[in-house]
């Protein structure tokens, strides 16, 4: 997947060439120097015309560069940011690759059709296809040293028939009907799942994410501390990044906050601060009129500490106590009763019973989805 985003000049609008002056001091590193050093052909006019890519899943062994590129400075930092700069004839290149396998490609040019095709030949085949049909794409949003950023990951889901006998039957009834939600059926824009922790709530919006995957793009965040704090970045994750589909069409955004405990809860407004009212205010107020925006949240509180501005009727479209299965049930999980209490057994608890390994912290690959 690539997002493209042109800038460009009609020939008589095409600045003069203006000097550019570059401050640099102990706070700035190589890769700012590689920024500032892209950035200059387009500032003094002598490359008017910038194009930019956003890739996803890039292959590892996928060059990013112009078979006729020059390679004039490199750094790499410890977080794994790969950043260089390729010059050409006519042509500047940025690259930036991430960890997380993600690039961003920038080219500025003498010309437009220069800088589109030097960035078509820097993406060719850069990308690994879309996965199988069993993934779903979640962004992940966070803010860092240079701004809010999102990347895109596929992560593996299962319908809700699939795991639905990891939950008690009592709750059958509302899981199936928050997984029926459609765009019609959206009254309350706040989806609660509240609960003990090992009980399987992220399992529960990954099979929310695969059920909705037609109308409904998931976005994680994986700071909500610094999303409600800063209403730079909670403009630009509610606001400024729409989804589309494959037809062009805009998808409503669900909004994932995970162990949000300290923003919900019931002294939350003294806690902290502005927090609850930009939260209350995206999911029902002004922020939120005119968005298809949808928040869920995750907690381990019990329902009767949550803030009742949080919990009033009308705000959720769904509110869930997420429990462990009953003794009956979780016997009839496990396939036997050996090593269930009497009140029953968390996922996580089954899990780890299962896999024989009850008496120590579970193996991440078996209980950690369920947390």
């Amino acid at each position: 997947m690539s997002v493209l985003k042109e800038v460009r000049f009609a020939p008589e609008q095409r600045p003069a060439e203006l000097p550019m002056n570059i401050w640099i001091d102990d706070t700035d590193g190589a890769v700012d120097v590689i920024d500032a050093l892209a950035l200059s052909p387009f500032a003094t006019g002598a490359q008017p015309w910038a194009r930019t890519a956003s890739l996803e899943r890039v292959r590892s062994d996928a060059p990013l560069m112009p078979a006729a590129g020059t390679l004039v400075r490199a750094a790499r930092e410890e977080d794994g940011r790969d950043s260089r700069l390729v010059t050409g004839e006519g042509w500047t290149l940025r690259v930036i690759r991430f960890k997380n396998r993600s690039a961003t490609v920038s080219v500025t040019a003498v010309s437009e059709e220069l800088a589109r095709s030097v960035v078509e030949e820097v993406t060719r085949d850069a990308v690994e296809p879309a996965p199988e049909s069993d993934h779903v794409e979640m962004g992940f949003w966070w803010q860092g040293s240079h701004g809010s950023r999102r990347s895109g990951k596929p992560i593996t889901t299962s319908p809700w028939a699939e795991v639905s006998g990891n939950y008690a039957r009592s709750l059958h009834g509302p899981l199936s009907r928050l997984m029926s939600v459609t765009p019609d059926d959206v009254h309350g824009r706040l989806v609660l799942l509240h609960g003990p922790p090992g009980t399987g709530k992220t399992t529960l919006l990954r099979t929310l994410a695969h059920e909705w995957r037609s109308w409904c793009q998931v976005d994680c965040v994986l700071d909500p501390e610094r999303l409600f704090g800063s209403p730079g970045y909670l403009m630009e994750v509610a606001v400024g990044s729409d989804s589309g589909d494959d037809d062009g069409g805009e998808k409503w955004r669900l909004l994932v906050l995970e162990d949000c405990d300290e923003l919900i809860r019931g002294g939350a407004k003294e806690a902290t601060g502005q927090g609850l009212s930009r939260l209350l205010n995206l999911t029902d107020g002004l922020l939120g009129q005119g968005r298809d925006v949808l928040v869920a949240i995750t907690t381990n509180e019990d329902l009767a500490r949550l803030h009742p501005a949080v919990v009033r009727p009308g705000r959720c479209l769904a509110q869930v106590e997420v429990g462990a299965l009953p003794y009956d049930e979780a016997a009839a999980w496990l396939g036997t009763g050996e090593g269930v209490a009497p009140s029953g057994a968390t996922l996580a608890e089954l899990f780890a019973l299962r896999d024989g390994v009850a008496d120590r912290p579970a193996a991440p690959d078996t209980t950690g989805l369920y947390l």
